[in-house]
């Protein structure tokens, strides 16, 4: 498998595991799900902010993930592997796993959080950029 796979494999453990935190907050703030909870969602703003940032990490991570997953399967599709290839996939996960801790965490130095997410932003447009460079 190539470096960029793996980065999308790890990247997926990580989307996969991040809401649990979020609904153990839930759990232990308002118990488990009632019939009438499956009707109308639960009102979000009961829970303490840790519970809420844990689910926006998600979330979050729900929104850039289609992005990542994509360009890396088209690469490996078109046989583009290279060195800001590996490199892009590499600063998405790292980025993509401080974002989570930051978020949950709730570190509000220098705007950290912005500047996390922004960086994996990017890689995404660098990844995307070796896509069409090389087509």
């Amino acid at each position: 498998m190539t470096p960029e796979l793996w980065y999308l494999f790890y990247t997926t453990i990580l989307l996969t595991v991040l809401w649990i935190p979020h609904i153990i907050g839930q759990v232990m703030t308002a118990g488990l799900l009632t019939s009438e909870d499956y009707k109308n969602l639960r009102d979000q703003s009961q829970f303490p902010a840790w519970v809420r940032r844990a689910n926006r990490a998600h979330i979050n991570l729900v929104e850039q993930f289609g992005a990542f997953a994509a360009l890396v399967v088209i690469a490996h599709l078109a046989g583009i592997s290279n060195e800001m290839t590996v490199l892009a996939s590499g600063v998405f996960f790292w980025a993509r796993t401080v974002h989570a801790v930051v978020m949950l965490a709730g570190i509000g130095v220098i705007m950290l959080r912005t500047l996390v997410f922004t960086v994996s932003f990017l890689s995404l447009l660098v990844f995307a950029w070796q896509i069409l460079s090389a087509a």
